[in-house]
């Protein structure tokens, strides 16, 4: 997964700068303009949408272009001042950055970061970070500053020529051009302890901590937040200096955990019950109750030890509650959390709509962008020529069992995986089957996953709106295929279709041996509609040999269609609108006037 910068280009000599920038930096993602930059991992069509899609979702954004269009397209959202992303502007030349918004958020460092590989010297507006090279309010990564409210008055203080003594160890502001003396009247504080600040004294705290929880099946999300809390003040040590919570992976499923990791903003990570058994030697409270039941004789001290690695050690024993334990360790210096034991797995069903990029949600995006792994047939896989980062696991027609077990198989690593689609996952595709093999497997790692389902645009949907509005009222869907549904089934869905008056999207309507379903659902419905009604044949939507033909149900010739057309068929009411330009729309009307009539009647 990957909440790393977007480099955002509009032109192919933007998009090879970005590649070039890109590739250095962890996460790095290049977003390319549809039909003028290729290569890149995701294409848009709408620059304005996509850059106000990414500020929304918290993603850094670099713009390869004037930043004049950044300005413009993210002003509307600017409300915030120390939530926003950052967003620089880059000139397509190479020639200056520019961090427009979130210096103080890893603007001004990512700033530094591309000037550097550029050999230029960043357009740094904000004072601090122009004379002392350091940004106090945006420390890096693993440090906290605990009262960012006086960062300001401090650096004005600085500024006015005030000289700073630093209370403890902290190699980057050590090095940094801060005016460092012991006798300064200002002071920094480094420390993992419980500390406040004030416009004269700035607290920074190291991610060093790591908690150690194990609790109950169902334990209350409530009652493990206030025991880490009051673990921690009791100990006088700082929430903010916590890098993560960390537990057994039989709990990676356990809602209170994941509860409490949000509420204190850090990242919940697992080990297995072996790794855990390694740390036993060093366990202030070896339990022989807990490895009968969970094969290791400690979970919350032996996961805090795990997780600070050989050179930490507890800080805190375990401590109880009712229902849950905890502990706390230490490590030697700021932690990365994310190179902690595992995350809970994700399985992520996405649906990527009909074919072309344009049609396809930003949520099925930004899942895209951060997994690691997207399994799919070969054929929705070559939807995706240009994705960068995620490994592939292509699959062939006949495999869908296969697919999905693949898909659980990874995500069960502690992988974050996607499953991919056309269409809308849900919607005659793998999500059902998805749940259909969760609900049979007695794998407990499948059980213990995250699953969830991005919808798509379904080729109905496309249809519809490309002829106007068929879907207007009433309407179903019927796949016409008997691989999975007998024909006196789906046969007494259109009888039932017909003569409910719906409007009737046909699924897999023909194939090479399938040639006489659609001849009979034109029989069934022409029982039940005028043979005027109109039918849109739409085939390969959103692919480059896409074709939209409106006919009528008398006309419906089973030699018009095949596997890759959705034959849409009107009801009773469904009308054909041929406009100036030849070109005819289809619409269902829903009876508002008669509806407007009935409410002044009334």
């Amino acid at each position: 997964m990957s909440d790393g910068p977007v480099f955002l280009a509009l032109t192919a000599n933007g998009a090879a700068l970005a590649r070039r920038l890109a590739a250095d930096i962890d996460g790095a993602a290049v977003h390319g303009r549809a039909g003028r930059v290729a290569g890149a991992d995701i294409e848009f069509a709408d620059t304005v949408a996509h850059l106000r899609a990414l500020h929304a979702a918290g993603r850094p954004i670099v713009g390869i272009c004037a930043a004049g269009i950044l300005i413009r397209a993210l002003a509307p959202l600017l409300d915030d001042k120390r939530g926003e992303p950052p967003v620089l502007a880059l000139a397509e030349d190479g020639s200056a950055v520019v961090p427009l918004l979130g210096g103080h958020r890893g603007g001004n460092r990512l700033a530094r970061q591309l000037a550097d590989a550029l050999g230029i010297a960043p357009a740094l507006t904000t004072a601090g970070d122009a004379r002392f090279s350091v940004a106090l309010d945006d420390p890096p990564p693993g440090w906290r500053l605990t009262n960012p409210e006086h960062a300001k008055p401090f650096m004005a203080a600085l500024l006015a020529g005030e000289s700073v003594r630093l209370v403890g160890a902290a190699p980057w502001l050590a090095s940094s051009g801060l005016p460092l003396a012991d006798d300064g009247g200002l002071e920094i504080v480094v420390t993992d302890a419980s500390a406040l600040g004030n416009d004269r004294r700035l607290v920074f705290h190291p991610a060093t901590l790591v908690v150690g929880v194990g609790c109950e099946r169902g334990a209350d999300a409530e009652e493990v937040l206030a025991l880490v809390r009051a673990t921690l003040q009791e100990a006088g040590l700082a929430e903010a200096a916590v890098a993560a919570l960390v537990s057994i992976d039989l709990k990676a499923d356990e809602p209170a955990l994941h509860a409490a990791a949000a509420a204190l903003g850090v990242p919940l990570r697992f080990f297995d019950a072996a790794r855990l058994e390694q740390e036993t030697p060093r366990l202030a409270n070896p339990s022989e109750v807990v490895f009968r039941a969970v094969g290791c004789h400690g979970v919350a001290e032996a996961a805090a030890l795990a997780a600070v690695g050989a050179e930490g050690a507890l800080a805190v024993d375990k401590r109880k509650s009712p229902r849950t334990t905890c502990a706390v360790a230490r490590a030697p210096a700021p932690l990365d959390a994310m190179a902690v034991g595992l995350p809970q797995g994700r399985l992520s069903l996405v649906g990527l709509g009909p074919g072309t990029p344009v049609w396809r949600s930003p949520e099925a995006d930004a899942i895209l962008a951060r997994c690691d792994d997207v399994v799919g047939f070969e054929g929705y896989l070559a939807l995706l020529p240009d994705l960068a980062g995620p490994e592939r696991h292509s699959f062939g027609l006949g495999q869908e069992r296969d697919r999905v077990a693949h898909a659980f198989a990874l995500a069960a690593q502690g992988r974050q995986v996607a499953l991919i689609c056309s269409g809308d996952a849900g919607i005659y595709a793998m999500a059902s089957l998805a749940f259909e093999m969760l609900d049979a497997s007695d794998d407990p790692l499948w059980h213990r996953l995250a699953v969830d389902v991005s919808p798509g645009i379904t080729a109905m949907q496309a249809a519809a709106a490309r002829v106007g509005a068929p879907l207007g009222h009433d309407f179903c869907a019927i796949s016409l295929s008997d691989l999975m549904t007998p024909w006196p089934a789906i046969e007494r869905r259109i009888e039932a279709a017909a003569a409910g008056d719906f409007v009737t999207a046909f699924y897999n309507p023909v194939s090479l041996r399938r040639r006489t379903q659609l001849p009979r659902a034109r029989e069934i419905l022409l029982r039940h509609r005028q043979p005027s009604t109109p039918v849109v044949l739409a085939r390969n939507l959103g692919r480059a040999d896409e074709s939209i033909r409106v006919t009528d149900l008398a006309s419906l010739n089973v030699d018009d269609v095949d596997m890759l057309t959705l034959v849409l068929v009107g009801a009773s009411t469904t009308v054909a609108l041929v406009r100036g330009d030849g070109r005819t729309m289809v619409y269902t009307p829903r009876g508002y006037d008669t509806a407007s009539d009935k409410a002044e009647r009334a």
